[in-house]
């Protein structure tokens, strides 16, 4: 698959979460077969005030690519001087994301996000300026709309392809609906077959089979997964071998230990100890649901701060698993 000039080796992505998809791992999904990795919202106000922590989000390993950072902002001005003076110089960044489609509070408040989609004047203003300015293929992430009474996404999706947007990822929920409900895939194969630009289908991946028959029921070009690959990046690699008409293979205990203890490693290099642990947490708990005696282990990780300590807990857990297997 192709987005713009960029070449993919499927069309099987990871879609962007703040708190989630940061580079350790970004870096677990890319070698577990994903086609594309997507980075946490990055804010373009936060780059245009010369924020940290907002410039360690645009950290990337050359190990990931092909990769797609994505910004959001309400500013055309401002998103169009991120992109030329921030993004284009970047040889290591290969698409650009434009999210309107977060539904949380704190974005929408600020009339970013979701909150673009009430305003397609302002949307295609933004997609101008900043495809005007772009060296590298953009694409953009939307919902349906903002309510069920303002669904407006194939309006969005159609001034996206007339502004020069390479690709559309339609997440099929309303911002009000959050993450609840039951995704919207007729609306996908809508979009797609309304538009010529490649669409790519987002909401409820959560097992390999639903990635193959999102594609067949939708028509999209490509599927982004995102809460189904928290604590599964093995999603990737088992959607692909359903692809290839092979069999798909959920992980052992003893792959998802070992994994969540390299993610842990890796969160702690590229963070630092205390940090690293700190969000290690999360992520040891989606890698352990559904486990044997699961919760007792995700409180006790709760109270870690040393990695050493945790992964001990991470071994001595899987030890005492075998005994009961």
């Amino acid at each position: 698959m192709r987005i713009g000039n960029v070449e993919l080796e499927n069309n099987i992505f990871l879609a962007p979460m703040a708190g989630v998809t940061d580079l350790a791992f970004r870096i677990l999904c890319k070698e577990m077969g994903a086609g594309l990795v997507v980075s946490e919202m990055v804010s373009s106000k936060g780059l245009y005030y010369n924020d940290t922590s907002t410039k360690n989000l645009l950290q990337v390993d050359p190990k990931e690519r092909p990769i797609a950072i994505q910004i959001f902002g309400s500013d055309p001005r401002i998103m169009a001087f991120i992109v030329e003076n921030y993004l284009n110089p970047r040889e290591d960044i290969d698409i650009i994301d434009i999210n309107m489609g977060c539904p949380t509070p704190k974005i929408v408040k600020n009339k970013d996000g979701c909150a673009l989609m009430k305003e397609p004047s302002l949307v295609r203003a933004i997609l101008r300026e900043v495809v005007k300015v772009a060296k590298k293929p953009v694409t953009l992430k939307i919902r349906m709309g903002w309510d069920e009474e303002s669904i407006n996404g194939l309006e969005i999706g159609k001034i996206a392809e007339e502004e020069g947007i390479s690709a559309l990822t339609v997440h099929a929920r309303t911002r009000d609906m959050f993450y609840s409900g039951k995704a919207n895939w007729e609306y996908i194969k809508m979009i797609k077959r309304s538009l010529n630009i490649p669409v790519i289908g987002n909401g409820d991946i959560f097992e390999p089979k639903d990635a193959l028959e999102m594609l067949e029921f939708t028509g999209c070009d490509g599927v982004a997964i995102g809460r189904g690959a928290q604590g599964n990046p093995w999603i990737f690699k088992n959607i692909i071998r359903l692809l290839e008409g092979k069999e798909a293979f959920p992980p052992t205990l003893e792959e998802i230990i070992y994994t969540c203890i390299r993610h842990l490693n890796l969160l702690c290099s590229i963070k630092g100890e205390r940090v690293g642990v700190r969000e290690m947490r999360k992520h040891a708990a989606w890698y352990l649901k559904g486990q044997r005696n699961s919760n007792e282990i995700k409180n006790l990780l709760n109270t870690i701060e040393d990695r050493e300590v945790m992964e001990k807990v991470l071994l001595e857990y899987l030890h005492k698993s075998k005994d009961y297997m």
